[in-house]
């Protein structure tokens, strides 16, 4: 494996090239995969439970969707813990592996809760993409058109986003001949009316494996970042302990409390307890690697000053990162469901074609929208533009659940602009998150701010569902989460400034 990134000035552009582009494509295919879900959900919760009401798919739809997100949150922190002591590549490498093998299982599911376990495996691996990515990208292009790398990133994603949902639309139509394909293929009977059943959703599933094929890709042609490779060779990484990372095992088991006691429907009171106790648990191990290896690395001098700064600007991100995420998971992904609900007196082929198309325009508005948020951030600030994108989100979804009682072309040009506004966050946390943390913790530090939002957006995806089982209305118990845009306008004002400045090193 390539461990430099060149020798001479054409070769060292040419691994620049690649390391951006190994980002765009481990993003795409991150986008891809968090599509897939929404777009089978119905038809995978439907046949799976035996029930497709809306109570019992949006009950389960809510804990399926925590469990990926509680997945991504401890890969987040687990494949940074790798990438910083491994190296970006590597760990890369083993990060769009799991993401790709574990998504591709989920065509074996057989319950609800079968389904929820493979997710979180998934998302183990797609948690810690995001975080390595994002760090490769920035180390090795420095300050060079970083507001538009950070966008392109972004983008990259809701491309994924996008090209799924345009295969989704034009898989049920020719379901039959796939049918027929698969028997020609020497599938058995079983397997292919399995494959090709409610809507072909384990088909779907099994088309988000791909991803696996780029692992050959980055051990060939992706070179590692100078800046790691110069840490590693001053022995600055040698600080990592394998054994911190059993506090990371134990986090995780924090907001798995959180899902137990919503799936058993205990009292409100027992839940609210849950919430504070199990996200105190999350944040104690996902944080502690972190804290012990700073507190090794800078023992002599500065050593408290730099981890006192490096968990507070953790905390800061966490925070900023779980604003947008709760917004884009609470809301804006139950859409294509809502759409579903909506043409509910039409056939599954048009429910289905309506799950699509809510969710191309919401990908094609956040191609827009994550592009224009990163290069706000650079022409505003970090902290106006946040403040900013928090006031468009909270108008552009509200607007859409309240003004919205029937699928029609106002629906989708509303869901553009939600989707537009809402995913512009997603270009502005990868400018923002890695100016926080020197390179030695970068890939951890950005990895536990980003999917640590994961969490408290599957806290918040968890209350929609609840709203939904209490009778309340996918557009009004969204409208109730999406308030939280309220809160983003004002914390901003507590993160450090860091616009004009290099990455810390």
């Amino acid at each position: 494996m390539r461990t430099t990134s060149a020798e001479g000035p054409a070769a060292n552009a040419f691994g620049k090239w690649m390391a951006l582009l190994a980002a765009l494509l481990g993003w795409m295919f991150d986008g891809l995969e968090m599509g897939l879900f929404p777009l089978v959900a119905k038809p995978a919760l439907g046949e799976l439970l035996g029930d497709d009401s809306p109570e019992r798919v949006g009950f389960w739809l809510s804990g399926v969707t925590a469990a990926f997100l509680i997945g991504a949150a401890t890969g987040g922190v687990l494949f940074g813990w790798l990438g910083d002591r491994w190296g970006r590549v590597r760990a890369m490498m083993a990060s769009v592996l799991v993401y790709a093998l574990f998504t591709g299982a989920c065509a074996f599911a057989q319950s609800p809760e079968q389904l929820a376990a493979i997710r979180f495996g998934a998302a183990l691996g797609m948690g810690g993409e995001w975080a390595l990515g994002v760090a490769l990208v920035m180390e090795v292009w420095q300050v060079q058109s970083r507001g538009l790398l950070a966008g392109l990133i972004g983008a990259a994603a809701n491309v994924g986003y996008l090209l799924i949902a345009f295969v989704g639309l034009q898989l049920t139509p020719v379901l039959g001949s796939l049918h027929d394909g698969l028997l020609d293929l020497g599938v058995s009977t079983a397997w292919a009316e399995t494959l090709t059943a409610h809507s072909g959703w384990r088909l779907l599933m099994l088309i988000g494996a791909t991803p696996a094929l780029l692992t050959a890709f980055i051990r060939v042609f992706v070179p590692e970042s100078e800046q790691w490779l110069r840490d590693q060779g001053q022995g600055l990484v040698s600080h990592w302990s394998s054994r911190d990372l059993l506090a990371v095992g134990l986090g995780a088991l924090g907001p798995g409390l959180i899902v137990y006691l919503w799936a058993t429907e205990r009292s409100l009171v027992v839940q609210v307890v849950g919430i504070v106790v199990g996200l105190a648990v999350a944040l104690a191990g996902y944080m502690y690697p972190v804290l012990r290896f700073v507190q090794r690395g800078d023992a002599v001098g500065n050593g408290t000053a730099i981890a006192r700064e490096t968990i507070t600007r953790m905390l800061i991100g966490a925070l900023l990162a779980s604003i947008a995420l709760l917004g884009t998971w609470g809301a804006i992904q139950f859409a294509p469901s809502w759409a579903a609900q909506l043409t509910a007196d039409q056939d599954t082929q048009a429910q289905g074609a309506a799950r699509a198309w809510t969710q191309i325009w919401s990908s094609c508005g956040a191609v827009v929208g994550t592009i224009l948020g990163a290069l706000a951030g650079d022409w505003l600030g970090r902290r106006r533009t946040y403040s900013l994108l928090c006031a468009l989100s909270l108008v552009a979804s509200l607007t859409f659940y309240q003004f919205n009682d029937a699928y029609t072309s106002r629906f989708l040009g509303m869901m553009f602009l939600a989707g537009m506004c809402t995913a512009s966050f997603y270009g502005w946390l990868p400018l923002y998150l890695p100016e926080l943390f020197r390179t030695r913790v970068r890939a951890t530090g950005q990895g536990f701010c980003f999917n640590f939002g994961r969490i408290i957006a599957a806290v918040g995806a968890l209350q929609t569902g609840s709203l939904m089982g209490k009778q309340w209305s996918y557009s009004d118990a969204c409208s109730a989460i999406s308030l939280i845009y309220v809160v983003g306008m004002f914390v901003v004002w507590l993160a450090p400034e860091t616009h004009g400045r290099p990455l810390p090193d």
